[in-house]
Protein backbone atom coordinates (compact mmCIF):
# COMPACT_ATOMS: atom_id res chain seq x y z
CA UNK A 1 0.00 0.00 0.00
CA UNK A 2 1.35 3.63 -1.14
CA UNK A 3 -0.28 6.09 -2.32
CA UNK A 4 -3.90 5.48 -1.85
CA UNK A 5 -3.07 6.45 1.52
CA UNK A 6 -2.35 10.47 0.72
CA UNK A 7 -5.10 10.96 -2.52
CA UNK A 8 -8.01 9.31 -1.47
CA UNK A 9 -8.31 7.15 -4.20
CA UNK A 10 -6.87 5.91 -2.19
CA UNK A 11 -4.88 4.56 -3.35
CA UNK A 12 -4.75 3.87 -0.25
CA UNK A 13 -4.40 3.42 -0.99
CA UNK A 14 -4.44 3.26 0.49
CA UNK A 15 -6.46 3.68 2.75
CA UNK A 16 -5.95 7.90 3.81
CA UNK A 17 -6.71 11.25 2.28
CA UNK A 18 -5.41 14.74 1.42
CA UNK A 19 -3.96 17.25 3.59
CA UNK A 20 -6.19 19.88 5.50
CA UNK A 21 -7.57 20.06 9.16
CA UNK A 22 -10.66 18.67 10.35
CA UNK A 23 -12.99 21.75 9.38
CA UNK A 24 -11.97 24.07 12.11
CA UNK A 25 -10.78 27.30 11.61
CA UNK A 26 -8.64 29.75 13.72
CA UNK A 27 -8.35 33.60 13.96
CA UNK A 28 -4.57 32.83 12.12
CA UNK A 29 -6.44 31.24 8.64
CA UNK A 30 -6.30 34.27 6.97
CA UNK A 31 -2.94 35.83 8.39
CA UNK A 32 -0.32 35.79 5.72
CA UNK A 33 1.69 33.14 7.53
CA UNK A 34 -1.24 30.79 7.60
CA UNK A 35 -1.73 31.47 3.73
CA UNK A 36 2.09 30.97 2.46
CA UNK A 37 2.36 28.06 5.00
CA UNK A 38 -1.00 26.37 2.90
CA UNK A 39 0.45 27.16 0.02
CA UNK A 40 3.48 25.31 0.57
CA UNK A 41 1.76 22.57 2.07
CA UNK A 42 -0.17 22.43 -1.05
CA UNK A 43 2.65 22.00 -3.27
CA UNK A 44 4.73 19.61 -0.91
CA UNK A 45 1.57 17.05 -1.54
CA UNK A 46 1.51 17.66 -4.75
CA UNK A 47 5.24 16.33 -4.42
CA UNK A 48 4.81 14.23 -2.31
CA UNK A 49 2.09 12.02 -4.72
CA UNK A 50 4.64 11.84 -7.63
CA UNK A 51 7.12 10.21 -5.48
CA UNK A 52 9.47 13.68 -5.54
CA UNK A 53 10.28 13.73 -2.13
CA UNK A 54 13.14 15.61 -1.49
CA UNK A 55 11.31 18.47 -3.03
CA UNK A 56 8.22 17.91 -0.61
CA UNK A 57 10.34 18.52 2.13
CA UNK A 58 11.94 21.52 0.75
CA UNK A 59 8.41 22.66 0.66
CA UNK A 60 7.42 21.47 3.84
CA UNK A 61 10.16 22.91 5.58
CA UNK A 62 9.02 26.99 3.86
CA UNK A 63 5.58 25.80 5.02
CA UNK A 64 6.74 25.35 8.80
CA UNK A 65 9.15 28.21 8.45
CA UNK A 66 5.87 30.72 7.49
CA UNK A 67 3.84 29.26 10.19
CA UNK A 68 5.15 26.62 12.80
CA UNK A 69 1.70 26.13 14.30
CA UNK A 70 0.55 24.71 10.36
CA UNK A 71 -0.57 21.05 11.50
CA UNK A 72 -1.22 20.02 7.69
CA UNK A 73 2.34 20.49 7.41
CA UNK A 74 3.17 18.43 9.74
CA UNK A 75 0.72 15.14 8.76
CA UNK A 76 2.21 15.40 5.26
CA UNK A 77 5.72 15.73 6.84
CA UNK A 78 4.61 12.44 8.76
CA UNK A 79 3.56 10.88 5.04
CA UNK A 80 6.75 11.72 3.52
CA UNK A 81 8.56 9.75 6.18
CA UNK A 82 6.51 6.83 6.17
CA UNK A 83 7.62 6.39 2.49
CA UNK A 84 11.16 6.88 3.20
CA UNK A 85 11.01 4.56 5.99
CA UNK A 86 11.67 6.79 8.66
CA UNK A 87 9.60 5.29 11.54
CA UNK A 88 10.24 7.85 14.35
CA UNK A 89 10.32 11.12 12.18
CA UNK A 90 6.96 9.89 10.53
CA UNK A 91 5.01 9.49 14.23
CA UNK A 92 6.83 12.72 15.42
CA UNK A 93 5.51 14.78 12.53
CA UNK A 94 1.98 12.90 13.03
CA UNK A 95 1.36 13.53 16.43
CA UNK A 96 2.68 16.89 16.59
CA UNK A 97 -0.32 17.37 13.88
CA UNK A 98 -2.84 15.91 15.94
CA UNK A 99 -1.14 17.92 19.05
CA UNK A 100 -2.01 20.97 17.24
CA UNK A 101 -5.78 20.20 16.21
CA UNK A 102 -7.06 17.22 18.04
CA UNK A 103 -9.91 16.99 15.88
CA UNK A 104 -8.13 16.81 12.38
CA UNK A 105 -9.21 13.56 11.60
CA UNK A 106 -7.34 13.40 8.41
CA UNK A 107 -4.17 13.08 10.41
CA UNK A 108 -5.80 10.95 12.86
CA UNK A 109 -6.88 8.62 9.67
CA UNK A 110 -3.03 8.99 8.27
CA UNK A 111 -1.50 8.43 11.89
CA UNK A 112 -3.75 5.32 12.41
CA UNK A 113 -2.51 3.72 9.16
CA UNK A 114 0.67 4.17 9.58
CA UNK A 115 0.37 2.45 13.24
CA UNK A 116 -1.64 -0.44 11.77
CA UNK A 117 1.47 -1.09 8.71
CA UNK A 118 3.88 -1.18 11.54
CA UNK A 119 1.92 -4.31 13.39
CA UNK A 120 0.58 -1.78 15.96
CA UNK A 121 -2.67 -2.51 15.17
CA UNK A 122 -5.08 -2.00 19.00
CA UNK A 123 -3.52 1.83 18.16
CA UNK A 124 -4.21 2.04 14.54
CA UNK A 125 -7.67 1.16 15.81
CA UNK A 126 -7.96 3.89 18.02
CA UNK A 127 -6.76 6.75 16.10
CA UNK A 128 -9.59 5.62 13.22
CA UNK A 129 -12.29 5.52 15.83
CA UNK A 130 -11.08 9.21 17.08
CA UNK A 131 -10.89 10.10 13.92
CA UNK A 132 -14.79 9.08 13.27
CA UNK A 133 -15.99 11.05 16.00
CA UNK A 134 -15.75 14.41 14.43
CA UNK A 135 -18.62 15.06 12.92
CA UNK A 136 -17.51 18.05 10.33
CA UNK A 137 -14.69 14.96 9.06
CA UNK A 138 -16.07 15.07 5.53
CA UNK A 139 -14.58 11.23 4.40
CA UNK A 140 -15.33 9.09 7.14
CA UNK A 141 -15.36 6.41 4.61
CA UNK A 142 -12.05 6.38 4.48
CA UNK A 143 -11.58 5.91 8.05
CA UNK A 144 -13.84 3.11 7.97
CA UNK A 145 -12.24 1.48 5.06
CA UNK A 146 -8.66 1.62 6.57
CA UNK A 147 -9.75 0.54 9.81
CA UNK A 148 -11.65 -2.62 8.20
CA UNK A 149 -8.18 -3.90 6.70
CA UNK A 150 -6.33 -2.91 9.90
CA UNK A 151 -8.74 -5.04 11.56
CA UNK A 152 -8.25 -7.86 9.09
CA UNK A 153 -4.11 -7.70 9.39
CA UNK A 154 -5.14 -7.88 13.75
CA UNK A 155 -6.80 -10.95 12.90
CA UNK A 156 -10.30 -9.63 13.99
CA UNK A 157 -12.35 -10.77 10.54
CA UNK A 158 -15.88 -9.69 11.67
CA UNK A 159 -14.42 -5.96 12.76
CA UNK A 160 -12.86 -6.22 9.24
CA UNK A 161 -16.29 -6.76 7.53
CA UNK A 162 -17.97 -4.51 9.54
CA UNK A 163 -15.91 -1.69 8.93
CA UNK A 164 -15.50 -2.30 5.45
CA UNK A 165 -19.99 -2.73 5.10
CA UNK A 166 -20.16 0.35 7.00
CA UNK A 167 -17.61 2.60 4.72
CA UNK A 168 -19.75 0.96 1.42
CA UNK A 169 -23.07 2.41 3.23
CA UNK A 170 -21.59 5.46 3.32
CA UNK A 171 -19.89 5.37 0.14
CA UNK A 172 -21.69 2.65 -2.41
CA UNK A 173 -19.24 3.77 -5.25
CA UNK A 174 -16.09 3.32 -3.25
CA UNK A 175 -14.12 0.80 -5.49
CA UNK A 176 -11.13 0.23 -3.07
CA UNK A 177 -13.65 -0.75 -0.37
CA UNK A 178 -15.55 -3.51 -2.45
CA UNK A 179 -12.01 -4.76 -3.62
CA UNK A 180 -11.24 -5.26 0.21
CA UNK A 181 -14.33 -6.29 1.22
CA UNK A 182 -14.17 -9.04 -2.38
CA UNK A 183 -10.76 -9.62 -0.66
CA UNK A 184 -11.95 -10.49 2.59
CA UNK A 185 -14.60 -12.82 1.54
CA UNK A 186 -12.46 -14.73 -0.82
CA UNK A 187 -9.70 -15.11 2.13
CA UNK A 188 -12.31 -16.78 4.09
CA UNK A 189 -13.66 -18.67 1.73
CA UNK A 190 -17.27 -17.36 0.73
CA UNK A 191 -16.51 -16.91 -2.75
CA UNK A 192 -19.85 -16.27 -4.22
CA UNK A 193 -20.02 -13.27 -1.91
CA UNK A 194 -16.37 -12.43 -3.26
CA UNK A 195 -17.20 -12.56 -6.29
CA UNK A 196 -20.31 -10.25 -5.73
CA UNK A 197 -17.84 -7.79 -4.53
CA UNK A 198 -15.59 -8.53 -7.58
CA UNK A 199 -18.20 -7.85 -9.75
CA UNK A 200 -19.13 -4.33 -7.80
CA UNK A 201 -15.79 -3.48 -8.34
CA UNK A 202 -15.59 -4.03 -11.98
CA UNK A 203 -18.99 -2.02 -12.54
CA UNK A 204 -17.21 1.20 -10.30
CA UNK A 205 -13.72 1.32 -11.45
CA UNK A 206 -10.88 0.28 -14.02
CA UNK A 207 -9.54 -3.22 -13.58
CA UNK A 208 -6.52 -3.05 -11.35
CA UNK A 209 -3.35 -5.67 -11.23
CA UNK A 210 -4.56 -6.68 -7.60
CA UNK A 211 -8.20 -6.59 -8.72
CA UNK A 212 -7.63 -9.16 -11.59
CA UNK A 213 -5.28 -11.38 -9.79
CA UNK A 214 -7.87 -11.67 -7.26
CA UNK A 215 -10.04 -12.61 -10.41
CA UNK A 216 -7.69 -15.24 -11.57
CA UNK A 217 -7.77 -16.79 -8.08
CA UNK A 218 -11.22 -16.80 -7.40
CA UNK A 219 -12.33 -18.41 -10.19
CA UNK A 220 -9.94 -20.90 -10.34
CA UNK A 221 -11.09 -21.61 -6.71
CA UNK A 222 -14.55 -21.63 -8.57
CA UNK A 223 -13.95 -24.04 -11.45
CA UNK A 224 -14.53 -21.37 -14.03
CA UNK A 225 -11.53 -22.06 -16.19
CA UNK A 226 -12.43 -19.83 -18.88
CA UNK A 227 -13.20 -16.76 -16.79
CA UNK A 228 -9.95 -17.05 -14.91
CA UNK A 229 -8.34 -17.17 -17.97
CA UNK A 230 -9.80 -13.82 -19.92
CA UNK A 231 -8.81 -12.44 -15.94
CA UNK A 232 -5.23 -13.98 -16.87
CA UNK A 233 -4.88 -12.69 -20.06
CA UNK A 234 -6.02 -9.03 -18.95
CA UNK A 235 -3.20 -9.10 -16.42
CA UNK A 236 -0.33 -10.33 -18.66
CA UNK A 237 -1.55 -7.19 -20.92
CA UNK A 238 -2.78 -4.31 -19.15
CA UNK A 239 -0.14 -4.98 -15.85
CA UNK A 240 2.97 -6.70 -17.44
CA UNK A 241 5.31 -5.34 -15.28
CA UNK A 242 2.97 -5.89 -12.19
CA UNK A 243 3.84 -8.79 -8.91
CA UNK A 244 0.94 -9.98 -9.51
CA UNK A 245 1.49 -11.10 -13.56
CA UNK A 246 4.89 -12.65 -12.19
CA UNK A 247 2.87 -14.51 -9.70
CA UNK A 248 0.58 -15.37 -12.47
CA UNK A 249 3.55 -16.55 -14.85
CA UNK A 250 5.17 -18.83 -12.19
CA UNK A 251 1.93 -20.19 -10.98
CA UNK A 252 2.13 -19.42 -7.40
CA UNK A 253 -1.79 -18.87 -6.87
CA UNK A 254 -1.70 -18.91 -2.90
Amino acid sequence: MKKWIVVGAALLVGCATQPGGSGSSTEADNSGDRQRARAFTDLASAYFVRAQYKIALDELRKAITADSRYGPAYNIYGQVYMELAEDGLAEENFRRAIELDRGDSVARNNYGWFLCTRGRYDEGLEQFSLALRNPLYAQPEQAMSNAGLCAEKKGDLALAEANLLKSLKLQPDNPGAALRLAGLYFRQGRLPEARQQLGRHAELAPPTAESLWLGVRLERKLGDRAQEAAYGLQLRKRFSDSNEARLLLMGQYE
